[in-house]
C-alpha cells in the first residue's frame, strides 16, 4: 500500500483501532502487568502500535488487513504475558474483526508468543523464529515491538536500561536473520526504513553508525 492509502485506512478504522487498543490495555491491566519504571503495559503496547503506524505500509497489502495488523500489535503480549489461550485471543479477536481477519491477528499474536524455556535463548529459539517467519505480517509485528523495547532501553541511564540496551545490541545480527524469511511477499518483509530507525537508537557512536547500519542490514 502507499503511505496515503494507509494512511486513509487508518482513519476509516480509527473506531475500531481504539477499541482495540483500550481492550488490551484493560486486559494487561486486569493482570497488574507494568512496563519498565512501573508504567501501565498499555505504554509499550502503544510504542509497538506507533511502529506500526509509521511502518505498516511497507508491509500491508490490503485494506482487509489493516485491522488484523494492529489487533495483532495490541495483542502481541496476551497469551505470554496476559494468561490467556489461543482460543481466548480467537474469541476477542471475532468480537471485533471478520472471521478471515480474526484468524490472521490470532495467528500474529500466537506466533509472537515465546516458547516455554529456562532461558531468554530457550525462550526464543529456532522453533519460535520459525513461527515468525511462517506467519504473515509476524516478522514485521515482531520488529516493530523489538523497536519499541530498544527505544526505551535507550531512553533511561538507569541500569537495567543500560543492560538491555548492550543485550538487545548483541543480539541484533541473530535476531534480523531469525525474523527474515527472505520472502518476496511483502507481508512476511521488514522494511529497512524500520531496521534503520532501530539500529540508529542503539549506536552510540556517530562516526560507527553509518558503517554499523550498513553492516547490520547486508547481514540481514
Amino acid at each position: 500500500m502507499t503511505r496515503e492509502s494507509f494512511e486513509t485506512c487508518m482513519q476509516k478504522y480509527a473506531p475500531s483501532i481504539e477499541v482495540i487498543g483500550q481492550s488490551a490495555h484493560d486486559l494487561h491491566q486486569s493482570v497488574n502487568q507494568t512496563y519498565g519504571d512501573n508504567l501501565p503495559y498499555g505504554y509499550h503496547l502503544d510504542m509497538v502500535v506507533n511502529n506500526i503506524r509509521d511502518f505498516g505500509h511497507l508491509v500491508c497489502v490490503q485494506e482487509a488487513d489493516v485491522l488484523p495488523l494492529f489487533f495483532g500489535g495490541y495483542y502481541h503480549d496476551s497469551i505470554e504475558d496476559a494468561r490467556l489461550t489461543y482460543n481466548d485471543v480467537m474469541k476477542t479477536a471475532r468480537h471485533l474483526l471478520t472471521v478471515e481477519q480474526a484468524l490472521m491477528a490470532t495467528e500474529i499474536v500466537y506466533a509472537l508468543t515465546n516458547d516455554k524455556g529456562r532461558t531468554r535463548a530457550e525462550r526464543a529459539g529456532e522453533k519460535y523464529y520459525k513461527g515468525i517467519r511462517e506467519t504473515p505480517y509476524a516478522p514485521f509485528v515482531k520488529l516493530c515491538d523489538r523497536l519499541a523495547n530498544i527505544t526505551y532501553s535507550c531512553s533511561g541511564v538507569d541500569g537495567d536500561n543500560l543492560r538491555m540496551k548492550e543485550v538487545y545490541k548483541a543480539e541484533m545480527p541473530h535476531f534480523l536473520t531469525s525474523i527474515n524469511p527472505h520472502s518476496d511477499d511483502p507481508r512476511f518483509q521488514v522494511p529497512q526504513e524500520a531496521v534503520l530507525k532501530l539500529a540508529e537508537c542503539l549506536i552510540d557512536d556517530m562516526e560507527r553508525e553509518e558503517r554499523d547500519c550498513r553492516d547490520w542490514w547486508n547481514h540481514y
